[in-house]
């Protein structure tokens, strides 16, 4: 069909070889920690994930007039974390500094006046700044929640391999400017509900049927690729957009679990939720955009004059695709 679509097939593939897919993978390599005021000017800062390495220097994380102190001599059991008191209490302009090297951290906060807070602060040279004043009520202004959660929906969808895939197989498979437009966009509005429904609660996650899923959504649509033009045209080539809105509704889903590995902050969910999935958009489109301007490129410059491809594009889709689905089943039982 387009030779286009083959570069975007093989970058996918090549990226992509690993049988593990951006779904799948905590792609942001988010830590969770909690931060607990135990009382004025005490504080329990404890660790919820096994896989980032003990803090071993407290100080260094802690402000300057901040110490920590052993958890023993106040009766509290720590299992991963420490304890500390401070001069002064915790003030909006003080910063934990985390000793990872992570992409970012979830940073849940519970105030002992009853109050709580949530937010999701981005790593870099080997460290991850924590400003306390986006952990208290209505802290984080709406530009810092807007950009972090816009950039981070951005992130998600351009390294997410199976969905960018899936998205590849809709323009392989459908016909014209129009058609295709009505097929991305019913794809796209079926994801919005979906990651909405799940990251307000409505709709519970379970990530390894889900992953398993929809890797399944690509090789099912492979298929269709393969057959087209093969007898009877099917439904998902009479109505791709109500088949995209179908799968799209799992991809969602899939968004959702990613979702809720970062966090949401407590005082702006509503505004966070949009901004994630406007990134999402943005990066969808973007995607699509370019294997647009390179088909468009290909046909200025008549190099197109080469066998149909589609099927075997169709095969090299549905081939990637049933790795990965293989490869997540075992998952499905250990869960």
């Amino acid at each position: 069909m387009r030779a286009a679509w083959a570069c975007g097939i093989l970058a996918c593939g090549l990226t992509g070889a690993s049988p593990v897919l951006a779904h799948d993978v905590d792609v942001t390599s988010v830590a969770r920690v909690f931060l607990d005021e135990i009382e004025e000017g005490r504080y329990l800062l404890s660790v919820v994930d096994a896989k980032v390495p003990r803090i071993t220097d407290p100080r260094a994380v802690l402000p300057a007039r901040c110490t920590p102190v052993a958890a023993e001599d106040i009766g509290i059991r720590v299992l991963s974390g420490f304890v500390f008191e401070c001069e002064t209490p915790l003030e909006a302009g003080d910063v934990l500094t985390l000793p990872w090297s992570l992409a970012g951290v979830v940073v849940l906060a519970r105030w002992a006046d009853g109050s709580a807070g949530s937010g999701y602060f981005r790593g870099g040279r080997g460290v991850v700044p924590v400003a306390l004043g986006d952990l208290r009520a209505n802290g984080a202004s709406l530009f810092r929640v807007a950009g972090t959660y816009l950039r981070l929906g951005t992130e998600h969808i351009l390294l997410g391999i199976d969905h960018l895939l899936f998205v590849l197989g809709l323009m392989l498979l459908v016909r014209g400017f129009v058609p295709l437009v009505k097929t991305i966009t019913a794809f796209t509005l079926a994801h919005s509900v979906t990651l909405a429904a799940s990251a307000l609660g409505y709709i519970p996650i379970h990530r390894a049927p889900i992953e398993a899923a929809i890797a399944l959504s690509i090789v099912l649509l492979a298929r269709e690729i393969v057959v087209a033009g093969r007898g009877p045209a099917h439904l998902t080539h009479r109505k791709p957009w109500l088949v995209a809105f179908v799968f799209g509704l799992l991809h969602g889903l899939g968004f959702a679990g990613a979702l809720g590995d970062i966090g949401l902050p407590e005082s702006a969910i509503p505004s966070a939720l949009l901004f994630f999935n406007l990134g999402v958009e943005a990066g969808q489109l973007a995607f699509v955009l370019v294997l647009l301007l390179v088909h468009r490129l290909l046909l200025a410059t008549k190099r197109l004059q080469l066998p149909k491809l589609d099927p075997f594009l169709g095969y090299a889709l549905g081939a990637l695709a049933t790795m990965w689905f293989f490869d997540r089943l075992p998952s499905i039982w250990g869960a």
